[in-house]
This record gives structure tokens, C-alpha cells and sequence, in this order.
């Protein structure tokens, strides 16, 4: 990566609408060699992808939290198919493989208390993996300008 490149992710990640012509101008390249650059990066990996940034209130999923889960010894060889079970549910947002004493922390967006404590109830603690969980409630989620699509998010 050259400082084009870091230019037209800078760009992208502040909105990652901005048309093709409209990066290319900002960073001084032709818009032909600017989609060329943008292509490499996705090849690369290095743009995992582009999003739509939603907020979960506006779609009846007005509490979030965060969940830890601590998994019990005897099923950490397949904590990829857990985090999959994780990353498969409708309500979770982000699955995160942590350090410290728990193994997983989950961000959730459901409609209330009921969905969370269903969630949390049947969704996760009855699974045979989990050998604990611990639930925070976020009164505020704040995204930084430089991670949204258009700027600050609030939900």
C-alpha cells in the first residue's frame, strides 16, 4: 500500500458512497486508474466491504448490549462452529474472540428487555458450550466520524 492508496481508504471510509470520479479527484489520480486501485484493494482484502450503517431503533431493535461469553474448557476445539452458531443469530450485530476471562463478546440489537433476556436465556446460556455469560446494556453507541459511511452514528 502507497499513500494513494491509504488516501482513497481514507475517503471510502468517511463515505464509502463518494463515486469512483469523485475519490479519483480527491486523491489525484485518473478515475480509470482509481477503480484499478480500488479493485486491488478489495483483492487484497484489505476492503473487506462496503456497508450500509443501519440504526437498529429505526428497525424496531431499539436495545443493544453487550454480551460476554465464557466457554467451558471441554468445547474450546470447536469454538469456530460456536462463533458461527453467534454469528448466525438475527439479532447480533458484531462477534468479537477476545482475550481475558471470557472468550467471546457479542454486540446484540433487540426490540426490548424480553427479547434480550430470551435471548441471553435460551439463546446462550442453555447451549452446552457456554459456561457463563455476562450482559451489559449500552445506553449510548457512538461510531467515530472516520468509521461511517457519512459521518457520526448514533443509536
Amino acid at each position: 500500500m502507497d499513500e494513494i492508496d491509504r488516501r482513497i481508504l481514507a475517503r471510502l471510509q468517511a463515505d464509502a458512497r463518494t463515486p469512483n470520479n469523485a475519490v479519483a479527484a480527491e486523491v489525484g489520480i485518473a478515475p480509470s486508474t482509481c477503480l484499478t486501485r480500488i479493485r486491488s484493494l478489495q483483492d487484497r482484502g484489505i476492503i473487506r466491504g462496503f456497508y450500509a450503517d443501519v440504526d437498529p431503533a429505526a428497525t424496531g431493535r431499539g436495545l443493544q448490549a453487550l454480551i460476554s461469553v465464557r466457554i467451558h474448557s471441554h468445547a474450546r476445539p470447536n469454538l469456530s462452529q460456536f462463533r458461527d452458531y453467534l454469528a448466525g443469530l438475527a439479532s447480533v450485530e458484531s462477534v468479537f474472540f477476545v482475550t481475558g476471562d471470557r472468550d467471546f463478546l457479542v454486540h446484540v440489537a433487540v426490540e426490548d428487555s424480553v427479547a434480550l433476556r430470551q435471548l441471553v436465556a435460551e439463546g446462550l446460556s442453555l447451549r452446552p458450550e457456554v459456561a457463563g455469560t455476562n450482559t451489559s446494556v449500552i445506553f449510548e453507541y457512538v461510531r467515530p466520524a472516520s468509521h461511517a459511511l457519512t459521518g457520526r452514528a448514533k443509536s
